[in-house]
């Protein structure tokens, strides 16, 4: 009979499967979208209507080749559907995964690097599925499940390590509360810069169109919110994650203190988590009070997405410190 962390392993690599499964699904969705949306332009009676454009950017196309009507007259997205059941089904395995694992070391499972991206990429699906029952962004399911995708698929390859027990400075409840906390708030931040990166893009379509140029970039992207509204979305996102991130910043000082007898000590890893706070700081002052709103907000936001990713890719791999946590050898 296998072990629990043998069974952790099996669903891990099954969740990714999944995810994969409902990352191709979301792909042919997004392709359906621009068909459908193709189509409608070229339709003569659409067109002497004034097209999908004229309803505005960002309105609902009609759906007919990505599913069809419902009875409301609302577009089915059937593959987006399928792709959101999939990352259910995923997720439960994730869980499940997660879970075992907790069991078979007898702690909460994200002691190191290959535990953190485990649950990490937990959350980030997580907070995408829960926040689908409020918000449709199923638009952004293909980003959602190929990140995780990458990002699970790398961990499971080339982080993981036994089973071990902790060493004395995990031995903490800030171990549960301080690296949970900042790993939602990750998550939550992984939606910003996603909708950052459509927002892009629906501003340079929205810019073309009003140039008066007909190819104004993919089809999908006239089944999206306009512009406006998905910075406003990321900018919400952004303002709770970065709250989650400053309780992880002082919760670490506290950590800290117990741990190793003092609140700072400028080590690579409280560095960097000081460098994303400023970076999401920067982001919100200066678009809650200087106005600066559009293409350089979007992009404010992916940068401090980046050095999220660069924290955890490359300082937990690469820069050894009083954190070095990670497990590798």
């Amino acid at each position: 009979m296998p072990d629990l962390d043998s069974i952790s392993i099996l669903t891990l690599w099954t969740a990714i499967a999944v995810y994969a499964g409902s990352f191709i699904a979301y792909a042919f969705d997004l392709a359906r979208r621009s068909s459908a949306t193709t189509a409608e332009v070229q339709s003569p009676a659409l067109v002497a209507a004034g097209g999908a454009d004229a309803r505005g950017a960002g309105a609902p196309a009609s759906g007919t080749a990505a599913g069809g009507k419902g009875k409301s007259g609302k577009p089915r997205f059937i593959f987006a559907r399928i792709g959101t059941a999939l990352a259910i089904l995923g997720w439960l395995f994730h869980l499940t995964s997660a879970l075992t694992r907790g069991f078979a070391a007898g702690r909460v499972p994200w002691a190191n690097l290959y535990e953190f991206a485990m649950i990490g990429t937990l959350l980030i699906m997580g907070v995408y599925l829960v926040v689908l029952t409020r918000i449709d962004l199923r638009y952004l399911g293909t980003f959602i499940s190929g990140l995780v995708v990458v990002l699970l698929g790398a961990a499971a390859a080339n982080f993981y390590v036994a089973v071990t027990p902790l060493v004395d400075p995990l031995k903490s409840v800030w171990l549960v509360i301080h690296v949970f906390v900042a790993s939602l708030s990750t998550a939550l931040f992984a939606l910003a810069f996603a909708l950052s990166v459509m927002q892009l893009m629906q501003s340079r379509r929205e810019r073309r169109i009003a140039e008066g140029i007909e190819s104004a970039g993919p089809g999908f992207l006239r089944t999206l919110p306009n512009t406006a509204r998905l910075e406003n979305m990321a900018y919400h996102f952004t303002v709770v994650g970065f709250i989650f991130w400053t309780f992880t910043l002082i919760a670490g000082s506290i950590w800290a203190q117990d741990a190793w007898g003092r609140y700072w000590g400028f080590d690579v890893k409280e560095t960097w988590t000081f460098i994303i706070w400023v970076l999401y700081a920067g982001y919100i002052h200066a678009r809650a009070t200087r106005g600066w709103r559009g293409n350089p907000s979007a992009w404010l936001s992916i940068t401090g997405f980046t050095a999220v990713i660069f924290n955890f890719a490359i300082v937990n791999v690469f820069f050894k410190g009083l954190h070095a946590y990670s497990g590798l050898s």
